[in-house]
């Protein structure tokens, strides 16, 4: 439930100026403009389940891209069933100026290229159907000169083979891999919530750059708790991160009743010691490796 100072679920990314959100609980549509940016740019939504604090604000959300005049299609990716329940909420918002596209997740794993992502949507374990999401942009190889040379390539065709692209010119195709060297370690985001420890998080977060993880309780008494209810506990979490050996990992979706999550971080980081607190309006930059 939302308290004060504290909002329901969403995580909201920006890469090359398009939006991606996972999750759009109650009141977020209010934190990201308090954060000081606009819904328009959102083409992807990811929902991780459908329970109401992971997806009661999408209808608003959805209303006040349409008033700021957004044209261009929105894609929607969720658990099987997504459009119906999509269209059930959208009785309160029934005319858009824009197209919704539904990708509905029917198998364990699925993976989408979405606006220079790549989406790796994954299988976790809560009383209803619910995926976490790791977040891959990645990177090509570094171009060299002497490699287009040595493979005769033409100058005209270096600009567009650097971006991927195959090139023909005078009935010879040319590949990127005519000029660029291997592929280079991109920037990758693990997100999962409402579930217990299962083997494929550590699977899907290995080696991410950040490890978005729900921490629903902080007090170890809470365990029996945590099972009952399909969450997580923070050290349960911590030992995720420890085994996906993730840079850094911030806990989020903390239970009502756990006011104060400060009281336990010191003890959760015995167990991941670059554990860090989630909170409402918490930002990072991402970036690639300069040194690569």
């Amino acid at each position: 439930m939302p308290l004060p100072g504290r909002w329901l679920t969403a995580l909201y990314t920006r890469l090359n100026g398009s939006g991606l959100l996972i999750d759009c609980g109650e009141g977020t549509q209010i934190a990201l403009k308090e954060a000081g940016w606009s819904c328009y740019a959102i083409d992807t939504i990811c929902i991780t389940h459908f329970h109401g604090d992971h997806i009661s604000g999408l209808p608003g959300i959805l209303l006040s891209m349409g008033n700021a005049e957004r044209v261009e299609p929105v894609t929607l990716i969720g658990p099987k069933g997504l459009k119906k329940v999509v269209d059930s909420l959208r009785i309160i918002a029934p005319e858009l100026p824009f197209e919704l596209e539904y990708i509905e997740l029917d198998k364990p794993e699925m993976t989408i290229e979405r606006k220079g992502f790549i989406i790796e949507a994954f299988r976790v374990m809560h009383n209803v159907v619910c995926y976490g999401y790791t977040l891959k942009v990645p990177r090509a190889g570094r171009f060299h000169p002497e490699l287009a040379a040595e493979n005769n390539v033409p100058q005209k065709a270096w600009s567009r083979l650097q971006k991927g692209e195959n090139v023909e010119l005078d009935g010879v195709t040319y590949t990127p891999q005519m000029v660029l060297g291997p592929e280079r370690k991109g920037i990758k985001l693990t997100y999962c919530t409402d579930t217990r420890p299962t083997k494929r998080i550590p699977e899907f977060a290995k080696d991410a750059d950040l490890f978005i993880c729900e921490g629903m309780y902080g007090e170890k008494d809470k365990a029996v708790k945590a099972r009952e209810h399909k969450h997580m506990t923070f050290y349960e979490a911590a030992s995720l991160a420890k085994e996906a050996n993730v840079k850094e990992m911030w806990l989020t979706h903390y239970s009502p009743s756990l006011v104060r999550p400060d009281l336990f971080l010191k003890e959760t980081r015995k167990v991941f010691p670059n554990t860090q607190l989630g909170k409402d309006g918490k930002t990072t930059l991402l970036e690639f490796d300069k040194n690569e």
